[in-house]
């Protein structure tokens, strides 16, 4: 049987986002949240420009989470840069989420405030996603 060369060298690679969330996939703070239905990764800009439209529109009534974080970066090269001399310039942060992820809770609002607010946030945001509540939320 063949074996894979080994190269002397290991370099960064971008990863593969396969299969569900294993982590993160439950609502831990808030009765309601958005799960993503498929992976992606997602921007430090789209992530807050989700968190401005939920905030916006609770009036900075109750409290939000932001279960994720865009600590994975990204490097390009310039435009019109041939092939070969090294690694590109960082360019940005992203988030990878899988399948399942929690990406946003709410916490101390009613339930259509909270359903309108996190239907405003996903708009803002790359994945399709899913409403959540908590089991044991009553309805106040």
């Amino acid at each position: 049987m063949l074996q894979p060369k080994k190269t002397k060298f290991r370099r960064a690679q971008k990863g593969r986002m396969k299969g569900n969330a294993g982590r993160g996939n439950q609502l831990a703070f808030g009765s309601f949240g958005i799960k993503t239905l498929e992976d992606k990764w997602i921007t430090g800009r789209q992530i807050e420009a989700a968190r401005v439209a939920v905030t916006r529109y609770m009036q900075r009534q109750g409290q939000i989470w932001i279960r994720i974080f865009p600590d994975k970066p990204i490097t390009k090269k310039p435009a019109e840069v041939r092939m070969g001399k090294g690694k590109g310039a960082p360019e940005g942060f992203v988030a990878p989420v899988t399948p399942g992820r929690i990406l946003i809770e709410v916490e101390g609002v009613p339930f259509e405030v909270a359903k309108e607010a996190l239907r405003l946030a996903a708009q803002k945001l790359p994945v399709k996603t899913k409403f959540v509540v908590r089991r044991d939320y009553d309805g106040e």
